[in-house]
């Protein structure tokens, strides 16, 4: 790898960070000691018979131990908090039986996975009542990238989100395998899964901590650690970086000014790597990055800070000298040609606070709003409408499809905005082009994720269709998801 360029900005336009809202919530040091960081495990299957493999994933309550004192009550997948870590690999055909322990009602939301909708995708139209189950398969067909399992009932994504349901998914392939990439899970290959939560004696109360513009805590979690430390026993070290907050962007960079190395965006390996100091990452984004100690020593420690606040420790322990060199070409992605003759499809993001509208309307789980075949490459032209004074940033995310950023406003995308991605944030009055393609049928969400927004009714539907079958789909009312007709 050539001494390419390394980027010293977060892009994003400064004035409309969610630092200067006035809603925001600072982050602040809690008086936790220094602890080891919770590196989940990872989920082990029920069966494996040749190409099929079988898991058991259970949305459950729990207890975990966050702050000196009382445990706090949590949510978790086959876990107290967050959830277990799932690897699928391409190809693989999946059955995934979902249980619901919760006292109410969820959904379970494949971040990025490419699967039909809206069931196996696990939208709201695919509810699993408390104490109730869905079987759900799959094969999986997708390069290597990590994505995220989420609850998505509306209205109370965020609410469950908060309570503690949130896991990575590692995606595998045979051409990703074959870059020099740190892959050992839990020793130089690590996710770091970003939230922040505020706890009311000990204990969290969403109703409490509740902003209409997206939630805000006052605690920076790793992992669900605070003041979580990684020891460091490989010169290099790969962090699967996810912002799985509601609402928090977050900043990174580390107290050292360290370089570190983009490898993958959300849809996976970026044709370059590309060099930082600095990365923010909006809501559900996704960013691995690979980080050389290589000029540290034995006790030394490196922090990774969010704007001036430290959220995570690096202890560099003994390691081996390595040497490994990243090429500068990664990958190719073979960008789809724009099928000719279709129209731009235009979407807009309006408002803040309970006035967000996606294209002027609120979400109606019953009202398809837009069709799309399948195979069909479309450019899309995602509208933020915000004003820059007092205006903000808003996340956009697709179901059930990975896009490429073609331009903002015009000019050239970010420079780690050139691989696939299914979350992308849009400034204040700012116009951002991509190219979408599905390449399964199905009814999918597509809205801003900012949780909040989401959960009043920032959100939309489009239909994927396949005109030599005719899929037909029962859209349920969201009285109905969230209160199931007697039989």
């Amino acid at each position: 790898m050539s001494d390419s360029k390394v980027y010293n900005d977060y892009f994003f336009d400064e004035p409309i960070f969610d630092l200067h809202d006035g809603g925001y919530i600072p982050l602040e040091r809690a008086d936790v000691k220094d602890q080891p960081l919770n590196i989940p495990s990872v989920i082990k299957p029920d069966k494996v018979d040749g190409n099929d493999v079988y898991y058991t994933i259970t949305a459950q309550e729990g207890e975990t131990q966050i702050l000196p004192g009382k445990k706090t009550k949590t949510w978790g997948y086959n876990a107290s908090l967050l959830g277990q870590t799932i690897i699928f690999k391409q190809g693989v055909h999946y059955h995934i039986h979902l249980v619901n322990k919760l006292p109410e009602v969820t959904t379970f939301h494949w971040h990025g996975l490419n699967v039909t909708g809206p069931v196996v995708d696990g939208g709201p139209h695919a509810p699993v009542y408390s104490n109730g189950s869905r079987d759900i398969d799959f094969t999986l067909d997708q390069p290597a990238q990590t994505d995220w399992l989420h609850p998505h009932p509306c209205p109370n994504t965020a609410r469950q989100v908060w309570n503690g349901l949130a896991a990575a998914v590692v995606v595998t392939d045979d051409e990703e395998a074959k870059l020099p990439f740190p892959r050992n899970y839990g020793v130089d290959d690590i996710p770091v899964i970003l939230q922040d939560r505020s706890y009311h004696d000990n204990q969290l109360d969403y109703k409490a901590d509740y902003d209409v513009d997206g939630t805000l805590g006052k605690y920076a979690l790793v992992n669900g650690t605070i003041n979580g430390v990684f020891n460091v026993t490989t010169q290099r070290v790969r962090l699967r970086m996810l912002n799985g907050s509601d609402r928090r962007e977050w900043r990174l960079h580390f107290d050292d000014n360290h370089e570190f190395t983009q490898i993958a965006s959300d849809g996976g390996t970026l044709p370059e790597p590309v060099k930082f100091t600095k990365l923010m990452l909006t809501c559900a984004e996704r960013a691995e990055v690979i980080v050389d100690f290589g000029d540290k020593k034995p006790g030394d420690v490196v922090t990774l800070m969010t704007d001036d606040m430290p959220i995570m420790k690096f202890k560099i322990g003994e390691f081996a000298k390595d040497d490994t060199k990243l090429p500068e070409h990664l990958t190719t992605i073979d960008a789809p040609k724009v099928t000719p003759g279709l129209p731009v499809t235009r979407t807009v993001m309006s408002g803040m606070d309970d006035q967000v509208r996606l294209d002027g309307k609120l979400f109606d789980m019953q009202r398809i709003d837009r069709k799309q075949k399948v195979g069909d490459t479309v450019l899309w032209d995602v509208v933020n409408t915000n004003d820059m004074d007092g205006g903000m940033i808003h996340p956009f995310h697709m179901h059930g499809c990975q896009f490429l950023v073609l331009s903002r406003n015009g000019k050239e995308p970010y420079p780690n905005e050139h691989g696939w991605k299914d979350t992308v944030g849009v400034n204040a009055g700012e116009t951002v082009r991509i190219a979408v393609q599905f390449t399964k049928f199905g009814v999918y969400m597509y809205h801003c994720h900012i949780l909040e927004h989401e959960d009043t009714g920032m959100m939309a539907q489009i239909e994927a269709y396949d005109p030599n079958h005719e899929h037909k789909y029962h859209l349920i009312s969201m009285d109905e998801m969230n209160h199931p007709k007697n039989k």
